[in-house]
């Protein structure tokens, strides 16, 4: 394992060429783009009005289903950049919440995605792919997916929680 030192020299040699800033700065503004996209396609759901950046670890924006927001859970389309891929997460407005509807799914043996093993130390309650290898040169058509993914993820969580 490096030290930190080692790992400030090589974060130094990869900013002095360029391509980090820039692959970084087109992700946000893509992502900013998409929130953008999400409020203006869907006015009848809430979106963030602001986009979680992160450490590099995730970069995400809310968006707000009146269905879900009414049980105080709420959408997330984050980009992953260890796995370098789109996910939508299902979470709830605070740990409360989110230990409330993460030990619903969990005891209910539904299946459909991802269900952390626990809540310490997660933010999601549930978690699905959306995009596993984006492609970046087609933003149009990688846009369509995020949504058709997210819309069908919302439809599938709704009707789970109907039941309940």
């Amino acid at each position: 394992m490096s030290s930190f030192q080692e790992d400030m020299k090589e974060y130094r040699k990869q900013l002095e060429k360029g391509t980090l800033q820039r692959a970084y700065q087109g992700l946000m503004e893509y992502l900013m783009g998409l929130r953008a996209y999400f409020e203006k396609k869907h006015p009848t759901y809430s979106v963030s009005g602001s986009i979680y950046q992160g450490y590099m670890d995730m970069t995400y924006f809310s968006f707000f289903p009146d269905s879900l927001k009414r049980r105080r859970l709420k959408v997330g389309i984050v980009f992953v950049h260890q796995a370098f891929r789109f996910e939508v997460w299902l979470f709830g407005y605070n740990k409360g919440v989110q230990a409330r509807y993460w030990k619903l799914f969990k005891e209910s043996s539904w299946n459909k995605y991802q269900i952390p093993s626990t809540t310490e130390g997660v933010d999601s309650i549930i978690e699905g792919i959306l995009v596993g290898n984006p492609d970046f040169s087609d933003l149009d058509t990688l846009t369509q997916q995020i949504e058709r993914g997210t819309l069908n993820f919302i439809d599938d969580i709704e009707s789970f929680l109907s039941k309940y």
